[in-house]
């Protein structure tokens, strides 16, 4: 399936359904960055965007709706990449280094947004895989390593350690630079490449 096909598009909707969705972004946005995403409840997102909460579970369900309604465009930018920017990233380099480069460009989008990922991520079991993002990487990256023997399973397993509460959890102990590192092995290793180091 063509990356393109698995961009979800954005929402069609009435002016005052518009008006309401960007005060609620706007908000909760404001308020996540204030107070950080666990602290604030949905009661003072609606306060704070003059909706009314029934507007608010109707239009996003729950915090983690509304989690990846603000992760959407910053998703947008990093799939835009992808599929049209300047290499490495983009199209023209080598499999290996677009792999490369999409590891450092998506941990760099996890790094910025954590706490917010982290709760789309984990809002109901297996949460992760229904985003419409996460299908996106996963085909990308299945894309890229389309030579190697299962690329299918491979792309999950090396999504798998870029996965929000993954990264949390091990933050603290290891650091940005060396869970990079890591990374970066693990992405040379999935497309079976020796250690520039060895």
């Amino acid at each position: 399936m063509p990356l393109e096909l698995l961009r979800t598009p954005p929402p069609k909707e009435r002016a005052d359904a518009a008006r309401n969705r960007t005060a609620v972004l706007k908000a909760a946005a404001r308020l996540f960055a204030e107070r950080g995403v666990e602290a604030v409840s949905m009661d003072q997102v609606a306060a704070a965007a003059g909706v009314g909460k029934g507007t608010l579970f109707r239009r996003f369900g729950d915090k983690s709706g509304l989690a990846a309604a603000l992760l959407d465009a910053r998703e947008r930018v990093l799939q835009e990449a992808i599929m049209h920017g300047p290499p490495p990233l983009g199209p023209g380099a080598s499999a290996d280094e677009r792999l490369a480069a999409f590891v450092n460009a998506y941990f760099d989008y996890l790094l910025e947004h954590l706490d917010l990922i982290r709760m789309s991520e984990t809002a109901a079991p297996g949460a992760r895989y229904r985003i419409g993002a996460y299908r996106f990487w996963h085909r990308h990256t299945a894309i890229l390593l389309g030579a190697t023997d299962d690329p299918e399973h491979t792309a999950h397993v090396l999504l798998a350690a870029l996965a929000a509460d993954h990264v949390s959890a091990l933050l603290p102990e290891l650091g940005e630079e060396r869970m990079r590192a890591g990374l970066l092995r693990l992405a040379r290793s999935a497309m079976q490449l020796p250690d520039p180091r060895s």
